[in-house]
């Protein structure tokens, strides 16, 4: 008689069998796609208690587990200051989905707390460096972080509305500040909805921002730009299924030949540059 399966492999399974198609595959998609892992890596998957990075964490072990490219893996969890209570959920989520983590200490929320100009980007800036910091120290030579296909077009349309440039979200990055490290965002093609299914198929609960700025301020979602976007686009794929991924396609394929002014490398351009060149 065949053992009984744990919860943990239950959820292992239903990655790779009733969510294979939006989870599975478009993951392998972005690692191959992208080229995000090559043999001799040793990967840092970044974990923050939410669904986004639970889930990644479970990808990556599954890859792992069946990839003919050899790489290692370390789940690295950086404590920010979070209460007691969310500490341990992060703790017992981790020891249900059997991830072991390494978790370490900082003050990052203490000290985004005690500024007013955008607490949300220097705790986000922190994180990161902190990450790099603690990944070099592990001897890794990258860092996986758990944003999405959703994230991608959000923040495309986040840049344009509000930040008046026309950016993009990479799906990895060279380090400017810790050279030999990378970034890479292996959920890059997976939907938001289809972690969330995920989640609520197996009824996992996993922490949300769990900032004490954000809890009681106009940067937490209820009031955020990120939330306004959410909506835009729920409402404009009522008229098109397709519109996401149509903005994630022209992210693809950008004719900068249509555009009168673009930056690279940190320098701005004009087309006048190149204009009377063409007769």
């Amino acid at each position: 008689m065949a053992a009984e399966l744990t919860r943990c492999q239950l959820i292992e399974r239903s990655i790779i069998t009733k969510y294979r198609k939006v989870l599975w595959r478009p993951f392998v998609e972005a690692v191959k796609r992208y080229e995000l892992i090559r043999a001799g890596d040793r990967i840092a998957v970044c974990i923050s208690g939410g669904k986004d990075s639970m889930l990644l964490a479970k990808l990556m072990q599954e890859l792992h587990r069946h990839s003919d490219v050899p790489f290692d893996l370390v789940f690295l969890v950086m404590d920010p200051g979070y209460s007691p209570a969310n500490r341990a959920q992060i703790e017992a989520n981790a020891a249900l989905l059997e991830v072991p983590v390494t978790i370490f200490d900082s003050d990052i929320f203490a000290a985004a707390d005690s500024t007013d100009r955008n607490p949300c980007y220097l705790c986000a800036r922190m994180r990161r460096g902190h990450l790099y910091s603690k990944a070099r120290e592990l001897g890794c030579n990258k860092i996986a972080l758990g944003h999405h296909f959703s994230d991608v077009i959000e923040t495309t349309l986040i840049a344009m509305f509000w930040g008046a440039q026309l950016q993009g979200m990479m799906p990895k990055l060279h380090s400017t500040n810790f050279p030999g490290m990378e970034l890479i965002r292996p959920l890059y093609c997976v939907h938001e909805d289809d972690i969330i299914a995920w989640a609520r198929y197996n009824g996992l609960e996993f922490l949300q921002c769990a900032c004490r700025f954000t809890a009681s301020s106009a940067y937490h979602e209820g009031g955020s730009k990120r939330k306004e976007v959410k909506e835009l686009l729920r409402a404009l794929r009522q008229e098109d299924p397709n519109i996401e991924k149509s903005i994630f396609t022209a992210l693809h394929a950008v004719c900068l030949d249509t555009f009168p002014g673009y930056k690279t490398g940190g320098v701005d351009h004009s087309f006048l540059e190149d204009y009377d060149k063409i007769e």
